[in-house]
Protein backbone atom coordinates (compact mmCIF):
# COMPACT_ATOMS: atom_id res chain seq x y z
CA UNK A 1 0.00 0.00 0.00
CA UNK A 2 1.49 3.65 -1.23
CA UNK A 3 1.77 6.15 1.96
CA UNK A 4 1.73 9.68 2.25
CA UNK A 5 1.87 11.89 5.17
CA UNK A 6 -1.08 13.93 5.63
CA UNK A 7 -0.63 17.89 6.51
CA UNK A 8 -2.57 19.87 8.76
CA UNK A 9 -4.41 22.57 7.83
CA UNK A 10 -3.32 26.35 8.99
CA UNK A 11 -1.15 28.99 8.75
CA UNK A 12 1.85 26.81 9.82
CA UNK A 13 0.62 23.94 8.15
CA UNK A 14 3.80 23.96 5.80
CA UNK A 15 6.30 23.17 9.05
CA UNK A 16 3.74 21.34 10.85
CA UNK A 17 3.68 18.83 7.52
CA UNK A 18 7.10 17.59 7.64
CA UNK A 19 8.25 14.96 10.06
CA UNK A 20 11.93 15.12 9.47
CA UNK A 21 14.55 15.47 6.92
CA UNK A 22 16.97 13.29 5.30
CA UNK A 23 20.02 14.74 3.40
CA UNK A 24 19.29 17.70 4.81
CA UNK A 25 15.91 17.89 2.97
CA UNK A 26 12.27 18.14 4.34
CA UNK A 27 10.83 14.78 3.83
CA UNK A 28 7.85 16.59 2.40
CA UNK A 29 10.44 18.36 0.20
CA UNK A 30 8.99 17.19 -2.99
CA UNK A 31 5.15 18.60 -1.97
CA UNK A 32 7.06 22.34 -1.94
CA UNK A 33 8.01 24.18 -4.76
CA UNK A 34 11.58 24.96 -5.65
CA UNK A 35 13.22 21.93 -3.70
CA UNK A 36 14.48 18.50 -4.22
CA UNK A 37 14.34 15.06 -2.54
CA UNK A 38 17.74 13.57 -2.19
CA UNK A 39 18.24 9.53 -3.34
CA UNK A 40 20.54 7.20 -1.56
CA UNK A 41 20.83 4.71 -4.02
CA UNK A 42 22.53 2.49 -1.41
CA UNK A 43 19.59 2.80 0.95
CA UNK A 44 18.27 -0.50 1.51
CA UNK A 45 14.80 0.54 0.43
CA UNK A 46 16.24 1.54 -2.67
CA UNK A 47 15.91 -1.13 -5.24
CA UNK A 48 18.35 -0.81 -8.45
CA UNK A 49 16.18 0.46 -11.28
CA UNK A 50 13.33 1.90 -8.98
CA UNK A 51 12.91 4.85 -7.44
CA UNK A 52 12.09 4.97 -3.90
CA UNK A 53 12.60 7.80 -1.09
CA UNK A 54 15.14 7.31 1.46
CA UNK A 55 12.77 7.84 4.45
CA UNK A 56 13.98 6.11 7.81
CA UNK A 57 11.36 3.20 8.89
CA UNK A 58 9.98 5.41 12.02
CA UNK A 59 9.19 7.76 9.91
CA UNK A 60 7.19 5.83 6.59
CA UNK A 61 3.45 6.65 8.55
CA UNK A 62 0.72 5.24 6.94
CA UNK A 63 -1.94 7.88 7.47
CA UNK A 64 -3.89 7.47 3.89
CA UNK A 65 -4.01 5.84 1.11
CA UNK A 66 -2.90 6.98 -1.84
CA UNK A 67 -5.54 6.50 -4.95
CA UNK A 68 -4.17 3.98 -7.80
CA UNK A 69 -4.56 4.37 -11.57
CA UNK A 70 -7.93 2.51 -11.38
CA UNK A 71 -9.44 4.06 -8.35
CA UNK A 72 -8.74 7.70 -10.12
CA UNK A 73 -9.78 6.84 -13.36
CA UNK A 74 -7.04 7.34 -14.98
CA UNK A 75 -7.57 6.53 -18.54
CA UNK A 76 -6.10 2.77 -19.87
CA UNK A 77 -4.18 4.65 -22.74
CA UNK A 78 -2.46 6.89 -19.83
CA UNK A 79 -1.35 3.93 -18.22
CA UNK A 80 0.00 2.43 -20.86
CA UNK A 81 2.30 4.97 -21.57
CA UNK A 82 3.16 5.44 -17.88
CA UNK A 83 5.76 2.75 -18.44
CA UNK A 84 7.67 4.75 -21.23
CA UNK A 85 8.13 8.02 -19.38
CA UNK A 86 9.61 6.51 -16.40
CA UNK A 87 12.11 4.11 -19.07
CA UNK A 88 13.24 7.96 -20.38
CA UNK A 89 13.19 9.29 -16.92
CA UNK A 90 15.39 6.60 -15.52
CA UNK A 91 17.46 6.94 -18.88
CA UNK A 92 17.41 11.15 -17.49
CA UNK A 93 18.61 10.08 -14.18
CA UNK A 94 21.38 8.00 -15.17
CA UNK A 95 22.72 10.88 -16.66
CA UNK A 96 22.36 12.37 -13.43
CA UNK A 97 19.85 15.12 -14.80
CA UNK A 98 17.49 16.57 -12.43
CA UNK A 99 14.45 18.05 -14.20
CA UNK A 100 13.52 18.07 -17.72
CA UNK A 101 11.09 20.00 -19.66
CA UNK A 102 7.89 18.40 -21.30
CA UNK A 103 9.66 19.11 -24.49
CA UNK A 104 12.27 16.98 -24.39
CA UNK A 105 10.32 14.45 -22.08
CA UNK A 106 8.05 13.81 -24.68
CA UNK A 107 11.00 13.38 -27.10
CA UNK A 108 12.46 10.78 -25.41
CA UNK A 109 9.19 8.99 -24.66
CA UNK A 110 7.86 8.83 -28.29
CA UNK A 111 5.26 11.10 -27.81
CA UNK A 112 4.05 14.74 -28.31
CA UNK A 113 4.08 16.94 -25.02
CA UNK A 114 0.65 17.71 -25.19
CA UNK A 115 -0.44 14.22 -24.71
CA UNK A 116 2.62 13.95 -21.77
CA UNK A 117 1.33 17.09 -19.82
CA UNK A 118 -1.84 15.77 -20.02
CA UNK A 119 -0.97 12.49 -18.70
CA UNK A 120 1.03 13.44 -15.62
CA UNK A 121 -2.07 16.03 -14.70
CA UNK A 122 -3.62 12.75 -13.96
CA UNK A 123 -0.97 12.22 -11.27
CA UNK A 124 -1.25 15.51 -10.12
CA UNK A 125 2.03 16.48 -11.43
CA UNK A 126 1.87 19.71 -13.28
CA UNK A 127 5.87 20.77 -13.66
CA UNK A 128 7.39 23.97 -13.17
CA UNK A 129 7.31 26.54 -15.29
CA UNK A 130 10.59 27.60 -16.50
CA UNK A 131 12.12 24.86 -14.45
CA UNK A 132 10.17 21.70 -15.85
CA UNK A 133 9.68 18.53 -13.90
CA UNK A 134 12.20 16.90 -11.16
CA UNK A 135 13.06 13.71 -12.40
CA UNK A 136 13.71 11.64 -9.46
CA UNK A 137 10.92 12.98 -8.12
CA UNK A 138 8.34 11.95 -11.31
CA UNK A 139 10.24 8.49 -11.22
CA UNK A 140 8.67 8.38 -7.69
CA UNK A 141 5.38 9.52 -8.78
CA UNK A 142 4.80 7.07 -11.69
CA UNK A 143 6.69 4.04 -9.39
CA UNK A 144 3.80 4.69 -7.05
CA UNK A 145 1.11 4.98 -9.97
CA UNK A 146 2.76 1.55 -11.23
CA UNK A 147 2.80 -0.03 -8.21
CA UNK A 148 6.69 -0.69 -8.69
CA UNK A 149 7.50 0.20 -4.78
CA UNK A 150 6.49 -3.10 -4.15
CA UNK A 151 8.01 -6.31 -5.64
CA UNK A 152 5.79 -8.71 -7.61
CA UNK A 153 5.84 -12.55 -7.25
CA UNK A 154 5.95 -13.96 -11.08
CA UNK A 155 5.51 -17.58 -12.19
CA UNK A 156 5.88 -18.47 -15.65
CA UNK A 157 4.07 -21.17 -16.89
CA UNK A 158 5.38 -23.13 -20.05
CA UNK A 159 9.69 -23.54 -19.89
CA UNK A 160 10.23 -23.83 -24.19
CA UNK A 161 12.91 -21.17 -25.81
CA UNK A 162 10.58 -18.75 -24.75
CA UNK A 163 10.18 -19.21 -21.12
CA UNK A 164 13.84 -19.63 -20.40
CA UNK A 165 14.40 -16.22 -22.07
CA UNK A 166 11.81 -14.67 -20.16
CA UNK A 167 13.60 -16.61 -16.79
CA UNK A 168 16.68 -15.72 -17.77
CA UNK A 169 15.89 -11.62 -18.63
CA UNK A 170 17.58 -9.84 -15.76
CA UNK A 171 15.44 -6.69 -16.46
CA UNK A 172 12.39 -8.33 -14.46
CA UNK A 173 14.31 -8.53 -11.17
CA UNK A 174 15.59 -4.94 -11.47
CA UNK A 175 11.97 -3.44 -12.10
CA UNK A 176 10.48 -5.39 -9.13
CA UNK A 177 9.25 -8.30 -10.95
CA UNK A 178 11.25 -11.48 -8.94
CA UNK A 179 10.41 -14.53 -10.63
CA UNK A 180 9.20 -17.12 -7.74
CA UNK A 181 8.43 -20.25 -9.63
CA UNK A 182 9.06 -21.90 -13.40
CA UNK A 183 6.76 -25.04 -14.27
CA UNK A 184 5.98 -27.18 -17.16
CA UNK A 185 4.18 -30.08 -18.29
CA UNK A 186 7.14 -31.75 -20.22
CA UNK A 187 9.26 -34.39 -17.64
CA UNK A 188 12.14 -33.87 -19.90
CA UNK A 189 11.96 -30.21 -18.65
CA UNK A 190 11.28 -30.93 -14.92
CA UNK A 191 14.26 -30.98 -12.95
CA UNK A 192 16.03 -28.36 -14.63
CA UNK A 193 17.87 -25.37 -13.36
CA UNK A 194 17.07 -22.00 -14.93
CA UNK A 195 18.56 -18.82 -13.46
CA UNK A 196 18.90 -20.10 -9.89
CA UNK A 197 15.28 -21.71 -10.19
CA UNK A 198 14.00 -25.58 -10.56
CA UNK A 199 11.65 -26.39 -12.74
CA UNK A 200 8.63 -27.65 -11.17
CA UNK A 201 5.76 -29.93 -12.61
CA UNK A 202 2.55 -28.05 -13.61
CA UNK A 203 1.17 -30.35 -11.29
CA UNK A 204 2.24 -28.10 -8.28
CA UNK A 205 0.93 -24.80 -10.05
CA UNK A 206 -1.71 -24.34 -7.49
CA UNK A 207 0.47 -24.94 -4.82
CA UNK A 208 3.34 -22.73 -6.03
CA UNK A 209 1.19 -19.98 -6.51
CA UNK A 210 0.04 -20.19 -2.65
CA UNK A 211 3.12 -20.54 -1.29
CA UNK A 212 5.21 -18.46 -2.89
CA UNK A 213 2.38 -15.72 -2.99
CA UNK A 214 2.68 -15.31 -6.68
CA UNK A 215 0.31 -12.07 -7.65
CA UNK A 216 1.43 -12.73 -11.72
CA UNK A 217 1.19 -15.47 -14.25
CA UNK A 218 3.04 -15.33 -17.28
CA UNK A 219 1.07 -18.50 -20.10
CA UNK A 220 4.08 -19.55 -22.23
CA UNK A 221 2.78 -22.92 -23.15
CA UNK A 222 1.65 -24.11 -26.43
CA UNK A 223 -1.95 -22.97 -27.27
CA UNK A 224 -3.90 -25.86 -26.63
CA UNK A 225 -2.82 -25.92 -23.25
CA UNK A 226 -3.43 -22.39 -22.16
CA UNK A 227 -6.86 -21.54 -21.50
CA UNK A 228 -6.74 -24.74 -18.61
CA UNK A 229 -3.78 -23.36 -16.94
CA UNK A 230 -5.49 -19.98 -17.15
CA UNK A 231 -8.79 -21.71 -15.36
CA UNK A 232 -6.32 -22.96 -12.65
CA UNK A 233 -4.84 -19.60 -11.82
CA UNK A 234 -7.47 -17.87 -11.82
CA UNK A 235 -9.43 -20.36 -9.79
CA UNK A 236 -6.99 -19.58 -7.07
CA UNK A 237 -6.94 -16.09 -6.83
CA UNK A 238 -4.69 -14.97 -9.84
CA UNK A 239 -6.23 -11.66 -11.16
CA UNK A 240 -2.83 -10.34 -13.54
CA UNK A 241 -1.88 -13.00 -16.55
CA UNK A 242 0.66 -12.26 -19.13
CA UNK A 243 -0.60 -14.39 -22.37
CA UNK A 244 2.35 -15.12 -24.78
CA UNK A 245 0.50 -18.23 -25.95
CA UNK A 246 -1.65 -17.59 -29.68
CA UNK A 247 -5.36 -17.55 -28.03
CA UNK A 248 -7.63 -15.64 -26.68
CA UNK A 249 -8.27 -16.51 -22.98
CA UNK A 250 -11.62 -16.78 -21.38
CA UNK A 251 -11.50 -15.36 -18.01
CA UNK A 252 -13.34 -14.44 -15.36
CA UNK A 253 -14.75 -10.60 -14.35
CA UNK A 254 -12.19 -8.61 -12.29
CA UNK A 255 -9.16 -10.79 -14.04
CA UNK A 256 -7.25 -8.31 -16.30
CA UNK A 257 -4.82 -10.09 -19.42
CA UNK A 258 -2.09 -8.99 -21.76
CA UNK A 259 -1.47 -10.40 -24.63
CA UNK A 260 1.92 -10.39 -26.55
CA UNK A 261 1.99 -11.62 -29.77
CA UNK A 262 4.97 -11.64 -31.75
CA UNK A 263 3.70 -13.06 -35.24
CA UNK A 264 1.21 -10.30 -35.13
CA UNK A 265 3.55 -7.32 -34.69
CA UNK A 266 5.74 -9.07 -37.83
CA UNK A 267 2.49 -8.93 -39.72
CA UNK A 268 1.82 -5.66 -38.75
CA UNK A 269 5.33 -4.96 -39.78
CA UNK A 270 4.98 -6.50 -43.06
CA UNK A 271 2.04 -4.48 -43.53
CA UNK A 272 3.81 -1.28 -43.31
CA UNK A 273 6.42 -2.55 -45.21
CA UNK A 274 4.49 -4.12 -48.25
CA UNK A 275 2.99 -0.60 -48.09
CA UNK A 276 6.03 1.48 -48.38
CA UNK A 277 7.15 -1.21 -51.46
CA UNK A 278 4.61 -0.98 -53.55
CA UNK A 279 3.06 2.85 -52.92
CA UNK A 280 -0.66 1.49 -51.61
CA UNK A 281 -2.64 -1.14 -50.70
CA UNK A 282 -2.93 -4.36 -53.43
CA UNK A 283 -5.05 -3.72 -56.43
CA UNK A 284 -7.25 -5.85 -57.85
CA UNK A 285 -5.44 -6.65 -60.64
CA UNK A 286 -2.56 -7.57 -58.28
CA UNK A 287 -4.76 -10.87 -57.25
CA UNK A 288 -3.15 -14.12 -58.16
CA UNK A 289 -4.49 -16.05 -60.58
CA UNK A 290 -8.52 -17.32 -60.01
CA UNK A 291 -8.72 -15.45 -57.03
CA UNK A 292 -11.33 -12.79 -57.41
CA UNK A 293 -12.48 -10.38 -54.42
CA UNK A 294 -15.96 -10.91 -53.59
CA UNK A 295 -18.39 -8.04 -54.90
CA UNK A 296 -22.15 -7.48 -55.84
CA UNK A 297 -21.66 -8.94 -59.48
CA UNK A 298 -19.85 -12.09 -58.34
CA UNK A 299 -22.52 -13.00 -55.73
CA UNK A 300 -25.53 -12.20 -58.03
CA UNK A 301 -23.71 -14.52 -61.07
CA UNK A 302 -23.08 -17.76 -58.36
CA UNK A 303 -27.20 -17.02 -56.80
Amino acid sequence: MATAYAAPRGPDSRAAACPGTVNGHSLCAPLHKGTNLDVNPSHPLVRPGAYRPSVPLEHRLVTRRIPQARDRGIPDATVARLPLYLRALNGLSERATLTVSSEDLAAAAGVNSAKLRKDLSHLGSYGTRGVGYDVQYLIYQISRELGLTQDWAVAIVGVGNLGRALANYGGFASRGFRIAGLLDADPAVVGDQIAGLVVEHTDALETVIADRSVSIVVIATPAAAAQHVCDRVTAVGVTSILNFAPVVLNVPDGVDVRKVDLSIELQILAFHEQRKASGGPIMAEEWPDGVEPVNERSIGASS
